[in-house]
C-alpha cells in the first residue's frame, strides 16, 4: 500500500478528469496529521478592487504559491487559488523553507503591490483537534496539469484562525524577495462570448456538506456543462495574442531587482512581441508552437474548484444563469447552502509558468471586477444580515433572558 503520510501524498493520489468528481467523496484523502496550511488573503481586498488594483490582488494571492512552491523546488503540493488569496498544503520537512517564503512574500506584497498580506502557518493537528478535517482530491483538467480541491472544513478553519491573529507568519525585514520565479500576468482581460462572466461561491449553511449540499453542487455543475465548454471562460484556442505591456511592470516587480528592473521589463516585452509575431504567422520557434501554447493554457486553466464549498468563474448567459439563481437560491431557504455571487464582463489570468517550453504551465482564472472577492463580500453580508436578525428576534421575544 502506497505511504500518503509522506512528502509524495498529492502525487500519490489518485486522479479523476470530469469535475463532477467533486462531490465523489471516494476521491478524498485525509492530510497527514503532521502536515500543515500555508494560508495567506488580502487585508481590505474590496477597497483595492474598488481603486481598479483587482490585477494587483490576484499576483499577490497567485504569488504566494509561486513562493511556496518555489521554496519546495516545485514539489507536487495540494493549493487552492482564491483570489484575494491562497492556500498551500506543505509537509513538515518544507517548514522552515515555507515559513521564510511567506514572510518574504508578505514584505514583497507590501512594498511591490502596496497591499497587506496576512500570512499564517496552520499545523493540521490544530484543525483535528477542532474534530475538523482537510481531505484532499486531485482534479486533473488536462493531461499535464492537476489541481487540489479540499473538503472537511479545516481550510476554512485555518483562514479564520489567520484572520483573527493566530499562527501568523511575520512579515520579513524590508527588502527581503522571495523566489516567484514563473509568476506571470501578460494577458488582457478575456471578454465574456457567452453572455457574463460570473464568479459563484457556495458554502455549507446549517445542514452541513452532506448529500443535499453535494446534490446542489452536482446540479450547478450539470447547469454549467449544457453552456458551451462547461462555461469555460478562456475560448479553446487559448485567449488572443496581443501587442499589450500592461503586465509587464508588474512581472518585473516580481522577478526582478531594482537594479535590473529595467533589464526585465525590456525582456519581457520582448517575449510578448516574439510570441506574438510567432502566432500571427504560424512559425515554431525550436521546440515551442505558440499555438500549442495558448490551447494549453486554455485546457490547463483552474476556473472551478472545491474548497470548502464551489467555486466557479463561468461564462453563462442569462437562461443559464437565471437557472443557477434559482436552484441557489432554494437551497439557501432551506438553509443548504450559503452563496454570493458576482457578474461583470471580463475575466483576469494570473499565470505560474516555470517554463514555456514544458507543457505543465498553470493558469488562475478569476473575474476582472472583483471575481471571488466581491462574491466572498456578498456572501459575508447575508451572514451578517442573518446573524443581526437572529439577534434582533432573540431580544425581541418575551422572557428572553
Amino acid at each position: 500500500m502506497t505511504d500518503l503520510s509522506n512528502d509524495d501524498f498529492f502525487r500519490s493520489l489518485p486522479v479523476f478528469t470530469d469535475f463532477e468528481g467533486v462531490t465523489d467523496s471516494n476521491n478524498y484523502q485525509p492530510l497527514p496529521n503532521d502536515w500543515l496550511l500555508a494560508v495567506a488573503d488580502i487585508v481590505s481586498s474590496t477597497k483595492a478592487i474598488a481603486s481598479g488594483h483587482y490585477k494587483s490582488v490576484n499576483m499577490a494571492g497567485a504569488s504566494v504559491i509561486s513562493a511556496v512552491l518555489n521554496a519546495l523546488d516545485n514539489g507536487d503540493y495540494p493549493f487552492v487559488f482564491g483570489g484575494d488569496g491562497a492556500l498551500v498544503a506543505i509537509p513538515p520537512s518544507g517548514e522552515d523553507r515555507v515559513r521564510h517564503a511567506l514572510a518574504a512574500v508578505r514584505t514583497w506584497v507590501t512594498e511591490e503591490l502596496e497591499l497587506n498580506l496576512r500570512t499564517a502557518l496552520v499545523p493540521m493537528a490544530d484543525v483535528r483537534a477542532e474534530g475538523l478535517d482537510v481531505r484532499v482530491a486531485r482534479f486533473s483538467p488536462s493531461d499535464f496539469v492537476s489541481y487540489a480541491m479540499f473538503s472537511g472544513g479545516g481550510a476554512s478553519w485555518a483562514e479564520k484562525q489567520m484572520k483573527a491573529g493566530r499562527f501568523a507568519v511575520e512579515a520579513a525585514p524590508q527588502e527581503t524577495r522571495p523566489d516567484l520565479t514563473g509568476l506571470s500576468c501578460r494577458w488582457n482581460p478575456i471578454d465574456a462570448h457567452n453572455g457574463e462572466i460570473v464568479s459563484i461561491i457556495a458554502v455549507p449553511d446549517a445542514a452541513g456538506n452532506g448529500p443535499e449540499f453535494q446534490r446542489l453542487v452536482a446540479d450547478i455543475i450539470a447547469i454549467s456543462m449544457e453552456q458551451n465548454r462547461g462555461g469555460h471562460p478562456v475560448p479553446v484556442e487559448g485567449p488572443t495574442p496581443a501587442l499589450a505591456f500592461e503586465g509587464a511592470e508588474m512581472e518585473a516587480r516580481a522577478t526582478a531587482s531594482v537594479a535590473n528592473r529595467w533589464l526585465r521589463k525590456l525582456s519581457i516585452a520582448a517575449q510578448i512581441v516574439v510570441i506574438y509575431i510567432l502566432d500571427k504567422f504560424g512559425i515554431r520557434a525550436a521546440t515551442f508552437d505558440a499555438k500549442i501554447y495558448r490551447r494549453d493554457l486554455a485546457a490547463n486553466s483552474d476556473f472551478r474548484k472545491f474548497d470548502d464549498g464551489l467555486k466557479m468563474t463561468i461564462d453563462v448567459d442569462a437562461a443559464h444563469l437565471s437557472r443557477i439563481e434559482a436552484r441557489l437560491r432554494e437551497a439557501e431557504a432551506a438553509g443548504i447552502c450559503r452563496y454570493g455571487l458576482h457578474r461583470q464582463q471580463s475575466a483576469l489570468m494570473t499565470c505560474f509558468v516555470p517554463t514555456p517550453l514544458m507543457r505543465d504551465h498553470m493558469h488562475f482564472i478569476d473575474g476582472a471586477s472583483g471575481g471571488y472577492a466581491m462574491a466572498a463580500m456578498a456572501l459575508r453580508e447575508k451572514l451578517r444580515a442573518a446573524v443581526s436578525s437572529t439577534l434582533d428576534t432573540s431580544l425581541a421575544s418575551p422572557g428572553t433572558p
